[in-house]
């Protein structure tokens, strides 16, 4: 008897990449698209997907898990936890950080995440690198050597204490990622203005959650993305500008795109679903929960959003999870404390929400194409980050990571949620839509209603050089 020509056949699937949509079996052979057709010769297992439509695994190219907290602060998800999330939400791929502290080699630091990942990710995970402490052994030792190794993307920061760099040090390390063909992403924030703000409202007893979005006008955000595109345009290397909030900041990109420049630029959730209310209308401390930098802005907000979203402005939209409990004593409420908005520490859910948010109101709210969804959410960051084609696309020799999706009105609740926060910022709102069958690497690890994953069998990815920049000579 002849063994069947592949592990799993997917029947009857309407698949959409980032530019073309056909119906078509996929066979899947090792892990991998082996053949995409009419009527494929038959699989030891086969699901039928009914006509259903069918995207590439998410990549989630923002997300932050287990990553270290000074005391007693502590993330609400590790590799494990984390990546269960982003499965059940249709993310296959993480790329999370490896943030180097001060003092601390960024080798270090890269070994150090490696062991909290090892046996626990259920998918697969590559690393960004944030370099928080460029010393010459870090610039000139270091950081090429890890980019030669497969760590290809690195965030800089230009604000919080403990992370920011000064301009001299940013032109230091967007000159090593020019010279070694690495992405540079960049929290754009100006740090002096949101301290000197901070402390006038602190002198004025102005201390509740909702303060915290006016000690970061988009005017901070707007002169630091101004600033940042102007270093890399002095070291002529591409940046990614991260999380961008709102009108200001995109007309800074604009204006640099108009000039020529490469400058890549991604935004979250948060800016599309959220406003500086649900940060809180009075001095409640409810709005803790929604404590993120930059912080939600409002409705004509959120449309310059959507705008960018469709016309090009935004390459990649990433969940930028950062979990924190809100009860306990070691995330919004630090030490069992309720604080000043400066000490709430920053960050919102959002692994296993982006996709379905984004697939319910962009593409079934007739916001956005099919193709610009799997291009946003998928494709491009596969690309910005040195991924692409393995991940972010359903052709032959790809590997399987593929959603397949349930269209249904439901009210999204945490309790249904499989991240470790006792929380979602979206609690409450009418989705259409679920993943109903995430495939990782050929394997079923969430089907619609039961999680199938097993810590450990997530792999790590070494990166190759983005293919968003342009070629070197």
């Amino acid at each position: 008897m002849n063994a069947p020509a592949f592990d799993l056949v997917l029947r009857n699937a309407r698949v959409a990449t980032a530019s073309d949509s056909f119906d078509c079996d996929i066979g899947i052979r090792g892990g991998r698209i082996a053949a995409l057709g009419d009527a494929l010769a038959g699989g030891a297992r086969e699901i039928d997907a009914a006509g259903r439509t069918v995207t590439p695994g998410g990549v989630d190219a923002h997300c932050h898990l287990d990553q270290p907290m000074a005391a007693p602060v502590r993330m609400a998800d590790d590799f494990d936890s984390g990546t269960r999330a982003a499965a059940c939400g249709g993310t296959t791929t993480v790329i999370p950080f490896a943030a180097q502290e001060r003092g601390q080699s960024l080798r270090a630091a890269v070994t150090d995440y490696h062991h909290r990942a090892e046996g626990r990710a259920h998918v697969d995970y590559a690393f960004h690198l944030i370099v928080s402490d460029p010393t010459p052994q870090v610039l000139g030792e270091e950081l090429p050597a890890l980019i030669g190794e497969g760590y290809t993307s690195f965030k800089i920061y230009m604000t919080y204490d403990d992370l920011k760099l000064d301009d001299g040090q940013v032109l230091d390390v967007l000159e090593v990622a020019r010279r070694h063909g690495a992405m540079a992403m960049v929290h754009a924030e100006n740090a002096d203005c949101i301290e000197w703000l901070t402390k006038k409202l602190e002198a004025a007893g102005r201390t509740a959650p909702r303060f915290h979005a006016h000690a970061r006008p988009m005017l901070v955000e707007r002169e630091a993305t101004h600033r940042a595109i102007a270093l890399s345009q002095l070291v002529d290397v591409p940046i990614l500008i991260v999380h961008v909030s709102g009108r200001e900041a995109v007309e800074q990109i604009r204006w640099a795109r108009a000039q020529g420049l490469n400058v890549f630029a991604e935004t979250c959730p948060q800016y599309l679903f959220l406003t500086a209310a649900d940060l809180g209308i009075d001095d409640s401390y409810l709005g803790a929960r929604c404590v993120c930098s930059p912080p939600p802005r409002d409705a004509s907000n959120q449309e310059v959003i959507w705008a960018g979203l469709n016309d090009g402005l935004f390459t990649v939209f990433s969940s930028d999870h950062a979990p924190f409990r809100y009860e306990g004593t070691e995330g919004k409420q630090p030490g069992g404390e309720q604080v000043a908005f400066r000490h709430i520490p920053n960050g919102i859910p959002g692994i296993e929400t982006r996709l379905p948010l984004l697939y319910s109101e962009g593409v079934l709210g007739g916001r956005m194409t099919i193709h610009k969804f799997v291009e946003l959410t998928s494709t491009n960051p596969a690309k910005a980050y040195g991924l692409h084609p393995r991940k972010g696309t359903v052709a032959i020799g790809a590997d399987a990571d593929l959603v397949v999706w349930d269209e249904r009105e439901f009210v999204l609740r945490n309790e249904q949620l499989h991240h470790a926060v006792d929380y979602t910022p979206y609690e409450g709102m009418t989705l259409r839509a679920w993943p109903g069958l995430t495939l990782s690497r050929g394997e079923v690890v969430w089907d619609g209603a039961t999680f199938h994953g097993r810590a450990g069998r997530g792999r790590f990815l070494a990166c190759g050089e983005p293919s968003l920049l342009p070629r070197r000579g």
